[in-house]
């Protein structure tokens, strides 16, 4: 009896209870999930192949060196070292054009750069040495938006053992001929569509020197008035091959981006600090869209066995640095495509090939050491995201929090983009410990004016807001975070 008496008042007591109350955040909006695949987007996709990548970089570690010193060399052998390198990426960069009808414009950004100059390469460049960037720019379709760009970017030079050898093989072939693969292979497949924003596919020179190239387009780029929203850096992105290597993860790669932008000022951080929005720059809101865009158009299928975005939380690696950082420093979003595992016996080494029957490993990076498929999902990647971005409206602007009195609610308003085209707005919001955005809520534009004003019963406390603009083919824009 005593054992039954028990089991019918445990009962009693576990029916007494009041259900569980759900979360605020849980219940005014709908879990976020991927957007459908834009059918032009994704048969652009379909034409980034690995014989084109394998291609671009067989070539460009035909040049023998990529040394950005050896731009100055007179008497190179026909056809090799940085300079012949420069003309045949200007040349693909035409001939893809002439494909679509003359749709790009090819330009060089040609500076001198030395030692005396100050900057992040003083001393690594011993006597004036000219620096080339190439790029090319498919020009918005809308003109209310073609002044807003998002641009990809791969580096061309290419270096040894010692950084200031100008004549022996660097063959550079996943750092960083993989890079400008992908900058190439994007252009290829996204010329022949007509987007409203405009794309910049550049390879820049001098990466391995200091960013010298990179920082020169990006001080171009600020000083022309460029309205970049996103900078796509590609650099090490062969999904290296080294036999034996069990540890490479092919179904992913790493996007680096920086938290605190380098530009806030003691202001900016002290608000930043305040408000816990240390994971919430325009690089971080850049890499969740890249990730967005990857399980929209890279994920599991019949057809394909999947590929992801994994963000890393820090703006590269330890003791290493990329051409994005160069833009960072101008204040742009940019971020660093990586791939998983880097083997550095296949970076910055003489090439070495040991006796046959020795246990010695080969050095040098080499080809036969880059997965052109691994390439071809970056490089597809790369594509969707600045397809994406590019189709849709621009970011909300002006977007703000109101803090005016204490309360469980929140206040939410912002303006309509330049050049319109908004179907809906989303506010968007996750956990504070969340990586990544996991509730939406739709909000129709106003019936007149540009300022949109919204009230949600869920505490501002608990979670991380932000808006983005989404058009009336789903394409959504980078979250815009909230200010003050």
């Amino acid at each position: 009896m005593m054992a039954t008496k028990t089991i019918l008042a445990l009962g009693l007591a576990f029916v007494s209870l009041p259900c569980l109350a759900q979360a605020d955040y849980l219940q005014y909006g709908t879990p976020l999930t991927p957007s459908a695949p834009d059918p032009a987007i994704a048969k652009a996709l379909t034409t980034i192949q690995p014989a084109s990548i394998q291609q671009t970089i067989e070539t460009l570690v035909g040049f023998g060196t990529r040394s950005t010193l050896s731009s100055m060399e007179a008497d190179l052998p026909k056809g090799k070292g940085i300079n012949a390198a420069s003309d045949w990426i200007y040349g693909q960069f035409e001939a893809i054009s002439r494909g679509c009808g003359g749709c790009l414009e090819v330009k060089r950004d040609v500076f001198t750069a030395d030692q005396t100059s100050g900057g992040r390469w003083a001393g690594r460049i011993p006597r004036p040495t000219r620096i080339t960037n190439v790029y090319a720019i498919l020009r918005g379709s809308d003109p209310a938006e073609a002044n807003r760009m998002v641009l990809v970017t791969g580096h061309y030079d290419s270096a040894d053992l010692n950084l200031f050898d100008d004549r022996g093989a660097a063959p550079g072939a996943n750092d960083d001929a993989s890079g400008v693969a992908v900058s190439l292979e994007c252009a290829r497949a996204l010329s022949k569509l007509h987007l409203p924003a405009t794309i910049v596919f550049a390879a820049v020179a001098g990466e391995e020197q200091g960013l010298v190239g990179a920082t020169h387009l990006a001080q171009l780029a600020r000083q022309d008035g460029w309205e970049l929203e996103a900078v796509l850096n590609n650099d090490i992105v062969g999904g290296n091959t080294t036999p034996g290597d069990t540890q490479q993860l092919k179904d992913r790669v790493r996007v680096f981006s920086e938290g605190i932008p380098a530009t806030a000022t003691a202001d900016e951080v002290r608000r930043i600090h305040a408000l816990g929005e240390e994971n919430d720059s325009p690089s971080r809101e850049l890499a969740r869209a890249i990730a967005a865009a990857a399980r929209t158009y890279l994920a599991a299928g019949s057809n394909a066995a999947g590929f992801s975005a994994f963000l890393v939380a820090r703006p590269d690696r330890y003791r290493r640095g990329g051409d994005h950082m160069a833009f960072n420093q101008e204040g742009f979003a940019a971020v660093r495509f990586t791939e998983w595992r880097e083997d550095f016996q296949h970076q910055h080494q003489n090439v070495v090939r040991p006796a046959a029957g020795s246990n010695e490993p080969v050095l040098g990076d080499l080809p036969e050491f880059v997965d052109f498929r691994y390439v071809a999902q970056v490089a597809r990647l790369n594509a969707a995201t600045l397809a994406t971005l590019a189709a849709a409206p621009g970011p909300p602007v002006h977007v703000k929090i109101e803090l005016k009195g204490l309360d469980n609610g929140t206040t939410l308003t912002w303006e309509a983009p330049t050049g319109g085209r908004v179907a809906h707005y989303q506010v968007v919001w996750r956990e504070t410990t969340a990586q990544d955005w996991q509730y939406g809520k739709l909000i129709d534009p106003p019936a007149t004016g540009s300022e949109v004003q919204v009230r949600l019963p869920i505490s501002k406390d608990n979670v991380v807001f932000g808006v983005r603009s989404v058009d009336a083919k789903g394409h959504a824009s980078v979250v815009a975070i909230p200010a003050m």
